[in-house]
């Protein structure tokens, strides 16, 4: 019997009535996720991941020290315990981006991977930040990430995390399928007009270059007061062969679900074998302090 994983992801815009201060943003995003969540598991889930920063606006679009209220522990926080007892509700593992705190004033934009029974399995922290103009302020905010490339076992199968701004970045997407990642999920913000046109293009590359499944999240909406741009949501699955398995629309929120069939991870290996053929021994030179 063929080894399947039913997959999904969800894409959220900020609910209209959420109001401004940060705590209320924070609670009407968690609750519109439960209620998504809840639909993630009506159609058969058996993990999900969420957007990046997914109980917050993109806050990055400013420099503002009220947005490190946001930040939690973790496993300890309050969204992490709560994403474990959904899980185990549901028996349903999820993948949850947090604005994490590792002591005060050290704070790391990371994913808390939770399996179907409730636990913590660990965490991956954004490697890649991004400190651009217009609104991408995330040094301001984060840390680079400092846990490597890990891989987690998730009720059988292997899953990787990469975020956002990690996508542009093949070194740490071939690292993760080196670590034997399965799917890799990729939570993200990311606007109209500066990167759409890499949306449908990179994730789907780094796919093939590593035959492994890949789930690509992005939010939806103008957030104000800011309006850097539209989050023209698009979330989707790919397969190893580069090939759009689902794609969620551009402008609601949505849980995008696919079956995803993960015997094409050997089907695809043994067709293009870019593991067996590579030259670790050759690229020394990718690895030194080149200008």
């Amino acid at each position: 019997m063929g080894r399947t994983l039913k997959a999904a992801l969800i894409q959220c815009g900020v609910p209209a009535d959420a109001g401004s201060s940060v705590d209320d943003i924070k609670k009407a995003m968690i609750e519109r996720h439960l209620t998504l969540l809840d639909e993630a598991a009506a159609k058969g889930s058996e993990i999900v991941c969420l957007q990046e920063l997914f109980y917050g606006p993109y806050f990055c679009a400013e420099q503002d020290v009220k947005w490190y209220e946001l930040v939690e522990q973790i496993p300890e926080g309050e969204t992490t315990k709560l994403m474990q007892e959904i899980a185990k509700k549901h028996s349903m593992a999820i993948v949850v981006p947090i604005y994490e705190e590792e002591i005060t004033g050290v704070y790391y934009n990371t994913a808390a991977v939770i399996d179907r029974h409730g636990n913590y399995l660990g965490k991956y922290r954004k490697n890649h930040i991004p400190h651009c103009a217009p609104g991408f302020w995330e040094k301001f905010y984060f840390k680079p990430g400092n846990l490597g490339y890990p891989v987690f076992d998730v009720d059988g199968v292997k899953v990787g995390v990469y975020i956002c701004y990690d996508r542009h970045f093949p070194e740490g997407a071939r690292l993760l399928g080196l670590n034997g990642a399965e799917i890799v999920f990729n939570p993200s913000a990311t606007v109209a007009g500066l990167s759409e046109y890499l949306w449908k293009l990179e994730q789907p590359a780094h796919a093939v270059a590593n035959g492994y499944y890949i789930g690509a999240i992005n939010r939806v909406g103008t957030e104000k007061p800011w309006a850097i741009g539209e989050f023209y949501g698009q979330s989707y699955f790919c397969d190893p062969r580069g090939e759009m398995v689902a794609v969620g629309k551009r402008d609601a929120d949505e849980v995008i679900v696919a079956e995803l069939d993960l015997d094409r991870i050997a089907e695809v290996r043994n067709t293009w074998q870019f593991y067996r053929d590579r030259r670790p021994e050759t690229y020394n030179d990718m690895c030194a302090q080149l200008p």
